[in-house]
């Protein structure tokens, strides 16, 4: 007996749960891949963007946000655009934007722990129903049944609760994987973030205690 005739086997509730499996297989692509891109050298773009904001070149350091093209990079484009506007500007659309980028991130991933949840009990309920099944089969019987008459029966409701099992486990696993790796994200962010804003404090503070020294000069 192949797969495909085994799954057969676990009757209706069997559909729902392979729907469960091919909605997760596609949300863990799909976060597998934006979390990858979603990665950088944390560090290193950050010396970078120092570097131009300390130079006062904010074209350059913006330039170089879009060349990474990361959820921290874009938070930091974002910040810098309003550059001009002052500093609590730039908070404010770091902020804004930050909040963007971690719905970005997150999205998918609610349905993902709904899987987990719902696979297994799908499994259940399709195991409960089998064994309604065969005790119906036994009062048909009028007790006279032997053990063949209800092994099928039983081994067929069983099938039900392996298959929303494999389904829903690495589900769960992936979840607990993908949240963690999304923390880890929205703490770079969030770090990332409070420097750019520290730094261009420090600029603009800077320029205006060069400019009222001219001025006094003057």
């Amino acid at each position: 007996m192949n797969l495909f005739s085994i799954f057969l086997k676990g009757g209706i509730l069997m559909w729902p749960i392979l729907l469960c499996s091919i909605i997760g297989l596609a949300v863990v692509i799909d976060r597998y891949v934006v979390i990858r891109k979603a990665k950088i050298n944390v560090p290193a773009f950050m010396v970078r963007i120092r570097g131009f904001i300390k130079k006062k070149d904010i074209s350059g350091a913006v330039s170089h946000c879009m060349e990474e093209k990361s959820p921290v990079a874009n938070v930091v484009r974002k910040g810098l655009k309003k550059y001009k506007l002052g500093h609590e500007r730039v908070k404010e659309s770091i902020e804004n934007a930050g909040s963007q980028e971690v719905s970005k991130l997150e999205k998918g991933l609610p349905i993902l722990a709904t899987i987990s949840g719902i696979a297994p009990l799908l499994g259940f309920l399709g195991t409960v129903t089998g064994m309604i099944s065969a005790f119906m089969r036994i009062e048909d019987l009028q007790g006279s049944a032997n053990p063949s008459d209800l092994a099928g029966g039983i081994w067929e409701a069983l099938i039900t609760t392996a298959f929303g099992l494999i389904v829903g486990i690495p589900a769960l696993a992936l979840y607990n994987y993908f949240v963690s790796a999304v923390k880890k994200l929205v703490g770079e962010i969030e770090m990332v973030a409070n420097d750019v804003v520290d730094v261009v404090q420090d600029t603009s503070t800077a320029q205006a205690e060069l400019d009222e020294e001219i001025e006094i000069d003057l």
